[in-house]
């Protein structure tokens, strides 16, 4: 059965600026569940409006087309992700091992708390233009975080060295990667398996790319 558009008495008492805000949220927890569950094909702007229970034209009044609704619902889950991890990594007090893997144990625990997640966040940020390019945007800029993160938990870096542009790209990558693996069932590994094995793993390249930035500066 077709839900029913909401009607004006529904709206009725509250602010303009207000039911705009309720509807446009109406619209992004429809599309998520939608992209979230049935794909990117399945989340159309008629779709959503129907779920939603809003009329077609409530969705221009917030959106202007559907890559904009879809960029706001990665943007969403992407901001929830992060808030997270930093809360958790933080929460790990100043231990490197433990923060790391607080961080891995975080984005892990997103996606299978709620694996609409995954799929956003994922799979078909893979297969839609405008949410790969947020994809790889996100990634930048994660890395570029983690690299002034680590200047001020570390000090500066040493001139024109890339290892930490190099470590936080492996370790954004290699995450996202290693998600989208496991999730589709091709790492046989509970999640506390995979967290610990990540961890190591993480943990061991760092240190060898500790190395190789002390071998290069007793050679300068």
């Amino acid at each position: 059965m077709t839900p029913t558009p909401l009607s004006r008495s529904s709206w009725a008492g509250v602010p303009a600026e207000e039911r705009q805000a309720e509807r446009r949220t109406l619209l992004l927890d429809a599309a998520f569940d939608l992209l979230g569950t049935d794909g990117d094909a399945a989340t159309t702007v008629r779709a959503v409006c129907t779920k939603a229970r809003l009329n077609p034209r409530y969705f221009y009044e917030s959106f202007t087309d559907r890559d904009e609704l879809l960029l706001a619902v990665y943007d969403d889950q992407a901001a929830q992700l992060g808030a997270a991890v930093l809360a958790n990594v933080d929460a790990a007090g100043d231990d490197e091992p433990a923060r790391l893997r607080a961080g891995i144990e975080t984005i892990a625990r997103f996606v299978t708390d709620d694996p609409r997640r995954a799929k956003v966040l994922y799979s078909e940020a893979l297969g839609n233009e405008a949410l790969n390019r947020r994809r790889l945007e996100a990634q930048h800029a994660v890395v570029d975080f983690l690299v002034q993160w680590d200047q001020q938990r570390h000090g500066p870096h040493p001139d024109a060295e890339p290892m930490p542009t190099v470590m936080a790209s492996i370790l954004v990558g290699g995450i996202g990667e290693l998600m989208l693996a496991w999730l589709d069932g091709r790492i046989d590994l509970t999640l506390e398996q995979l967290v610990d094995d990540a961890s190591a793993l993480f943990l061991a390249t760092g240190a060898a790319a500790a190395a190789m930035v002390e071998t290069r500066s007793r050679r300068t």
